[in-house]
């Protein structure tokens, strides 16, 4: 078993000065020193175009394309650097993991990927200068792999297939624009409908209004929007876009439709998706699908949980308190998961190994 940890990262003010803090706390940190290493071993397969980037920042969310400047003035990079870092746009990833299920006032989700891409941060922040303030798991730092803002809308991605990119939005700045521009599901949709998906993914969408969640399915050619609890990594609708090889994910989401014959608490539902032995929980970290993290969103109360490896206590944060300026004793979130490969923000990554 690894000892692992995220930190939490708090901070109120306009998008800018985030950016320049989160910059001045990447600064020699080992996470950047591993990413850098990286771009020597492998090659990005797609272009960065920074006037075509800040265009789409400024239509979409001129606010975060400030923190996009704030971090490049701390690190003293050239943009075309911090893009290829930070940028979330016209991106690649590799497949993933990952299950979803909401119930009455809760969204419960396993993060499931490799540990070589994982930030170790969660995040809350309130700006000063425009959008909701926003509590979730960072990806590439600029993005989120999941959420809730303080307008009580919740969301996470699962992982759909990596066929045929076009250029756009990655998911995890996806993410960040949904928890920082929209105040409810019906303005997720429109937003989904609207901006440029560089990948296949699922986001499923939930907030205090509703008792079961919004999916939305989308790719670079299509997007779908249907109802439901569950969500693991496939299509429902698009199913034309589908993998061939759907059977962990369908065994997974089989799983989780077992145990709902009544209603789950919230309690319930986390126990489903962290315990170890509900076929749920996943240990394929060499197969970029381990579940590192099980995350769970209470939008009425504003109340979050987050725990690292599996059959975890989760450690709670009352986001509501937060926001009224009460900040957060927790500075860090430590955890254990079944593997030996390094986690990207902790350990030094030899980017020869495929493990």
């Amino acid at each position: 078993m690894k000892k692992i940890h995220a930190n939490v990262i708090q901070f109120r003010g306009n998008h800018y000065d985030f950016g320049y803090y989160q910059g001045q706390l990447l600064q020699n940190h080992i996470l950047l020193e591993n990413r850098e290493r990286q771009w020597k071993v492998r090659r990005p397969l797609f272009d960065i175009k920074a006037e075509e980037t800040k265009a789409i920042f400024q239509e979409v969310a001129p606010a975060i394309w400030e923190e996009i400047i704030g971090l490049q003035d701390a690190l003293e990079w050239p943009i075309d650097r911090v893009l290829l870092e930070f940028g979330g746009y016209r991106s690649t990833l590799t497949p993933s993991g990952c299950s979803i299920l909401s119930g009455k006032d809760f969204l419960v989700r396993n993060y499931d990927y490799h540990p070589k891409t994982y930030d170790g941060c969660y995040t809350v922040y309130q700006p000063t200068d425009k959008g909701n303030a926003v509590i979730g798991v960072t990806q590439k730092v600029t993005g989120r792999s999941d959420g809730m803002n303080d307008k009580g809308l919740a969301m996470g991605y699962t992982f759909a297939h990596r066929k045929r990119p076009g250029d756009g939005f990655v998911c995890n700045m996806i993410g960040r624009l949904i928890l920082e521009t929209c105040t409810d599901i019906a303005e997720a949709v429109s937003l989904l409908k609207n901006i440029p998906h560089r990948g296949s993914f699922n986001y499923v969408l939930f907030d205090k209004r509703h008792e079961e969640s919004t999916i939305v399915e989308t790719s670079p050619r299509k997007v779908a929007v249907r109802n439901g609890s569950a969500c693991t990594n496939h299509f429902q609708l698009l199913t034309e876009e589908n993998r061939y090889y759907l059977e962990d994910s369908k065994r997974r989401l089989e799983s989780i439709a077992e145990r709902q014959v009544s209603p789950l608490s919230g309690e319930e539902a986390f126990q489903l998706l962290n315990g170890t032995e509900h076929g749920v929980f996943s240990k394929l970290y060499g197969q970029w699908a381990g579940t590192i993290h099980t995350s769970a969103y209470f939008p009425t109360k504003l109340e979050t949980w987050f725990a690292l490896g599996g059959d975890r206590t989760p450690v709670s944060f009352d986001f509501s308190a937060w926001l009224k300026g009460s900040d957060f004793s927790v500075t860090k979130v430590l955890g254990e998961v079944d593997t030996d490969i390094p986690f990207v923000h902790m350990e030094k990554v030899d980017w020869y190994k495929s493990l």
